[in-house]
């Protein structure tokens, strides 16, 4: 079985500028991660290429068992199932409740028993710390729990890889500190993550690997 995420001699380049060059990286499953750059770097350059946002000049990424820059546009829903997504702004539909927004996930990609929606959303909402809020709509939550009920919904679907944009950077840093330790909770029970922040603090603050977009290139961290 392949992991989670593996990339390949992956090339990014927009016209003439060189993005990033022959990069290889690997997460396997229940691993966590942290892309870190500064603005302009590469990582969401990087992270819209594995969920098929983007096309590479070259190489090959996978997530699971789906080699993504082969996909067809046609195909890229299903690619998007194995995957959850979290933004910097939180995409929120502003009409729905929290429940409504997490179970919209599971609606859009076929669930049609109202029970079993039910019990998969419910679930999801007790992981994140929002099962009182479920019947909140979007103006009603802080920032943090805002950020919490997008990422219900990227796991609703029970996905093998979840990456995060910026996760953290509409949030006050106590807040952001409990949004990254839920990430890392997230990885504990099985789903490998990839984080990507400029908050170089949060690598002392919740150790884990880290990857440098630097110079057209993805090196590890000391």
């Amino acid at each position: 079985m392949n992991p989670p995420l593996q990339i390949k001699n992956l090339t990014i380049q927009y016209g003439d500028r060189l993005i990033l060059e022959n990069v290889s990286f690997t997460l396997q499953k229940g691993e966590f991660a942290y892309l870190i750059g500064r603005t302009g770097s590469g990582k969401t350059s990087l992270l819209r290429t594995i969920y098929g946002d983007l096309k590479p000049t070259k190489g090959e990424v996978w997530v699971g068992e789906t080699e993504v820059t082969s996909l067809s546009p046609q195909k890229l829903p299903f690619l998007r199932r194995k995957l959850g997504i979290v933004f910097q702004d939180f995409q929120l539909l502003p009409y729905r409740t929290v429940y409504e927004n997490v179970a919209f996930t599971l609606e859009v990609t076929g669930w049609k028993d109202r029970k079993a929606i039910r019990e998969r959303v419910m679930e999801v909402l007790f992981q994140v710390g929002l099962s009182a809020r479920k019947d909140a709509y979007p103006h009603e939550l802080s920032g943090g729990e805002q950020q919490r009920t997008c990422i219900a919904r990227a796991l609703v679907g029970a996905p093998i890889l979840l990456l995060a944009d910026e996760p953290t950077g509409n949030l006050d840093p106590e807040v952001g500190r409990e949004i990254m330790m839920l990430l890392h909770q997230i990885a504990r029970w099985g789903t490998a993550v990839l984080v990507a922040t400029h908050h170089h603090p949060y690598l002392e603050i919740f150790p884990a690997p880290a990857y440098q977009c630097s110079n057209q290139r993805l090196v590890p961290c000391a």
